[in-house]
């Protein structure tokens, strides 16, 4: 006999129901524990951010943001040297990635139109893990394509199941969870080969040595997403953008809510833009805290994947991953773990602070001894 649902969870759409939520990193309640597993950024903002987010904080809190983000917009757009039209600002790049779908992306089971399979939502796997989330909300097909066992780029797309006809494709650059970086030349060629809009999701591009900006702005079917989370210690404010042509760019606009960005987030991020020597220099600590920590992991028999972000995925000795990972929590070290086949022989392990890649160490030889 077929049980109903509760009342009240009957009134919610079964896809709802049905529906695999996003499981976002581990926010500890363990008192010392240091937090490696959410790829934050180590190091404080700007001095001049926190002023500027200080001075903020007066009677304006009862007025609404700018609708828009104009004033960010336009500093982004002379960054990226393009017009304040070709950006969009959102509550995270999350945000705009949950916008992409909905603007460009038909439920599974629509007419192709114009040779595109408008129906389908496409990323590589692994990468990240909200993508087949977004596609379930939309109702539409989802086409994970196994990346290379390296991690790499298929050399045959089509060959691994690639839908050069999909209304929409992800593709995360540098790749998480592995931190393998691709060729802005290797990005423009799948680009070029694809019908439906391409959003190349850059949240570590700054500790990468080339960014594929320059594709979303030579393309018009090419969008490029960016945080100031990962790179620029702004996770509590939540601010992303994205960048493309105006008519992509315009359609995302249409849909987005009113005054999606808080006013103290377009004051941080504005100061941030003002003070980008500062954020350089802690990028350059943290590639070479990346470089020393996949080193020495390496001499305790971790096997080390090249990275290109603020973070390592490490295949541990000895032990499974997942025994690791509760053995470095003994040691009030908190990594991260996927269970999914790809990744479940490895330890995804930001990079913090010399100190913290030090405390790290330590623990990882107590454990392997």
């Amino acid at each position: 006999m077929q049980t109903r649902p509760p009342i009240a969870a009957s009134l919610v759409r079964p896809l709802v129901r049905r529906l695999r939520a996003y499981v976002p990193g581990e926010q500890p309640r363990v008192k010392g524990l240091i937090k490696l597993n959410t790829n934050e950024n180590p190091f404080p903002p700007s001095p001049k951010v926190l002023r500027a987010i200080r001075v903020a904080v007066d009677g304006r809190l009862r007025l609404y943001p700018n609708p828009t983000a104009e004033p960010l917009r336009e500093k982004l757009a002379a960054w990226h040297q393009c017009r304040p039209a070709n950006i969009i600002v959102g509550n995270g790049s999350d945000e705009l990635l949950a916008l992409a779908t909905r603007a460009f992306v038909e439920p599974a089971g629509a007419s192709r139109r114009g040779g595109r399979s408008h129906g389908t939502i496409q990323f590589f796997s692994p990468s990240y893990t909200l993508y087949a989330v977004l596609a379930e909300i939309a109702g539409a097909r989802s086409n994970p394509v196994p990346l290379a066992a390296d991690f790499g780029l298929p050399g045959e797309l089509a060959k691994g199941g690639w839908d050069f006809r999909a209304a929409l494709t992800f593709v995360t650059t540098p790749n998480a969870p592995s931190g393998r970086g691709y060729a802005t030349a290797e990005l423009e060629e799948l680009c070029r080969a694809q019908r439906g809009v391409v959003v190349l999701d850059e949240a570590y591009a700054d500790f990468a040595g080339e960014n594929a900006m320059a594709l979303a702005l030579r393309h018009p079917h090419v969008i490029v997403a960016r945080t100031f989370s990962k790179a620029y210690s702004l996770c509590f404010q939540r601010v992303g953008y994205m960048a493309g042509s105006e008519e992509l760019i315009a359609g995302l606009q249409k849909i987005r809510d009113s005054y999606n960005v808080n006013g103290l987030g377009q004051v941080a991020a504005l100061a941030t833009l003002s003070d980008l020597p500062y954020y350089r220099r802690g990028f350059r600590r943290i590639i070479a805290t990346r470089q020393r920590l996949a080193r020495e992991l390496g001499g305790l028999g971790f096997s080390v994947l090249p990275s290109e972000a603020n973070f390592i995925l490490a295949r541990p000795p000895k032990f499974p991953a997942e025994v690791w990972l509760e053995k470095l929590r003994e040691q009030k070290i908190l990594v991260r773990w996927f269970a999914q086949p790809e990744t479940r022989d490895y330890l995804r392990i930001t990079i913090g602070t010399d100190a913290q890649a030090e405390a790290l160490l330590r623990a990882a030889r107590a454990v392997a001894a």
